[in-house]
């Protein structure tokens, strides 16, 4: 306890804000820099990448290593194969993950990580092409590279200048502009996106589809044309859908009826019990097919300010329904 006020009557909060502010600029300038050094060895990089046959291979100790799994996940989540191995662990068997169809990207701010020049020998014997990511445009890893991605920076952002800090931030920056213009270049879509995050909400947006999500069979309320508005009320009720298919014998859709609806026909004064659903129905009203995405339900509910969709089949049949609280449930919105 009085280790801790002691803490608290000498911690300088107008310094600590000054740092961070300090901090910001620093990294902010680091990642400039790279801006303007950053020109034809990435282009080679992004094609080399391209051309893989294997997996990018990305290597890096401590901090670097930190930043190189990220790197290789945000690869591999955006269409280039990629993996991350340890180089410490390299030399202790897990060379043996890497293939002559592989390409290694080694991350080393200074180029002189000692468990990653140690491989570099191995590496060439096996052919496989290296581009570094360093500030060590002089260091052993440089050296053997195929291709020198420059990632240096001026100083840190630590005030001992000793943390990795700016120089992460750089590599980072780096590895996200590989990322971004390799996806690019594969024409990577959403679409495709979504499939490697199928957990996420995206996922759920884009692969979701109607066909998973929407009532079926005796769950739709659907009733003929020439059925009494109790009826058509009861149909509703039983339901909860908040809305009635009108459709034929055949299963076509002439129309819906809905709360809106009803409510509408209330305020007019309009005497409804002589009627049949044709003459209280919306005619040609909005549908959608089956195999369209569950999102593609929510922006038409959307724009149209309606909060159910009519599912219709191949051959234009009602086969379903689908409200607002549905896709809700389904978190598609």
């Amino acid at each position: 306890m009085v280790a801790r006020q002691a803490q608290d009557s000498t911690f300088d909060a107008a310094r600590a804000l000054r740092l961070a502010q300090e901090t910001f600029d620093i990294e902010a300038a680091a990642i400039g820099g790279l801006k303007a050094r950053t020109g034809e060895a990435f282009a080679r990089a992004v094609h080399e990448m391209l051309g893989v046959r294997g997996r990018v291979v990305v290597m890096g100790m401590g901090k670097s290593g930190h930043i190189g799994r990220k790197i290789a996940a945000t690869l591999a989540s955006t269409g280039t194969p990629a993996m991350f191995v340890h180089p410490a662990e390299a030399s202790h068997g897990d060379l043996g993950m890497i293939k002559s169809v592989d390409m290694v990207l080694a991350i080393s701010n200074g180029g002189e990580s000692e468990e990653i020049t140690v491989i570099l020998p191995v590496l060439k014997r096996l052919g496989v092409p290296l581009v570094a990511m360093t500030g060590g445009l002089d260091s052993t890893l440089a050296r053997h590279a195929d291709i020198v991605l420059d990632s240096g920076v001026e100083k840190e952002a630590c005030p001992l200048n000793l943390a990795p800090t700016a120089s992460t931030t750089a590599q980072l920056a780096l590895g996200d502009a590989l990322a971004v213009a390799l996806l690019d270049a594969r024409g990577f879509r959403s679409e495709d996106f979504a499939r490697s995050h199928p957990g996420g909400a995206l996922g759920r947006k884009l692969l979701t589809h109607l066909g998973d999500v929407m009532r079926t069979g005796d769950a739709v309320p659907r009733v003929g044309p020439d059925t009494s508005f109790s009826d058509l009320m009861r149909e509703m009720s039983a339901k909860g859908l908040g809305a009635s298919a009108v459709a034929d014998a055949e299963g076509r859709v002439l129309g819906i009826f809905t709360d809106g609806d009803l409510r509408r026909l209330i305020e007019k004064g309009m005497d409804l019990r002589g009627l049949t659903a044709r003459e209280v129905m919306h005619p040609r009203p909005r549908t959608i097919r089956r195999d369209a995405l569950a999102v593609e339900a929510a922006e038409l509910m959307e724009q149209y300010r309606i909060t159910s969709v009519l599912v219709i089949d191949e051959k234009g049949k009602l086969c379903g329904a689908v409200n607002s609280n549905d896709l809700m449930r389904a978190k598609v919105i």
